[in-house]
């Protein structure tokens, strides 16, 4: 698969990833597909500087100089950059926007998870509610911080996990038939299989707000939302 390249000059790649592919390559499994290995065989050396998790969609920043690593890295580190995302969480919440901060720190009986804990690294989660359903509510959420799993971690720690996440929510996919139970209470949907609408999490990350390492230059990075979210969305606008 070509990578979706958005932006790159002699500094940066800016690219948009889509959901299912690595950011780097696998530690114990270093054969399976990945953005980075992908980059390297188009421009060579490429330098890490941020991740998505493997089901998460959206704009992602890799550098290619020592130098553009050292201060795009900075600059996530000091949390000058932007990096705003689209999800759909379960439930309706209570506020129009809000605040979530919390301690977040490796879950220590399900590796590979995230939990929240008072003594964690300190974790601040914006959000704003953009569209409400009788299910599930369409949200846009900004990390001031980058921990690992964070808003999905954040969501669940106040009652709306993302609307599909099979690692902290209860759903591992949704239907139209799952959108016509759940929203009009229809208990006799006819018995059909369907394919789902969309079996990944649902969380794109949508907007990336950057200073350029070389030039100073304030740059805005966008993705529009994949196919299955929209998918979603325009499902639960008819349905709910």
């Amino acid at each position: 698969m070509k990578p979706d390249i958005i932006f790159e000059d002699d500094q940066i790649v800016i690219v948009n990833k889509p959901s299912g592919l690595l950011t780097i390559p696998d530690r114990h499994s270093p054969e399976k597909p990945n953005l980075a290995t992908q980059l390297q065989k188009i421009f060579g050396k490429i330098f890490t500087v941020h991740r998505l998790d493997r089901e998460t969609s959206g704009i992602i920043c890799f550098a290619k100089t020592a130098e553009a690593h050292l201060a795009l890295s900075q600059a996530f580190q000091n949390r000058t950059v932007k990096k705003k995302y689209l999800t759909v969480v379960t439930g309706n919440l209570m506020e129009e926007e809000g605040r979530i901060e919390t301690g977040l720190s490796p879950d220590p009986v399900n590796p590979g998870k995230m939990k929240v804990t008072k003594g964690g690294k300190k974790s601040l989660t914006l959000y704003k509610v953009l569209e409400r359903f009788k299910a599930c509510n369409y949200v846009e959420a900004e990390i001031m911080t980058g921990r690992m799993h964070q808003i999905r971690v954040h969501f669940k720690s106040i009652g709306h996990p993302c609307y599909v996440d099979k690692l902290y929510g209860k759903n591992e996919s949704i239907s139209i038939k799952d959108i016509k139970q759940r929203n009009l209470n229809m208990s006799k949907v006819p018995d059909t299989v369907e394919i789902p609408l969309i079996n990944r999490t649902t969380l794109h990350a949508s907007k990336l707000v950057i200073t350029h390492p070389v030039t100073e230059e304030e740059m805005t990075f966008e993705a529009p939302l994949p196919k299955d979210m929209k998918a979603l969305i325009n499902q639960l606008r008819k349905w709910a």
